[in-house]
């Protein structure tokens, strides 16, 4: 099966590590949730 999606945008999708959601508003707002629910993480 091909993936629609265009290499670049792919490799952004592929960003998930914690750092990377630091980089953005919303990032941070879902890593303090993270925390707030799991503790430090």
């Amino acid at each position: 099966m091909k993936v629609k999606i265009r290499n670049s945008n792919k490799k952004y999708a592929k960003k998930t590590g914690f750092r990377t959601r630091q980089k953005t508003a919303g990032g941070r707002k879902v890593n303090k949730r993270q925390r707030a629910r799991h503790g430090s993480f």
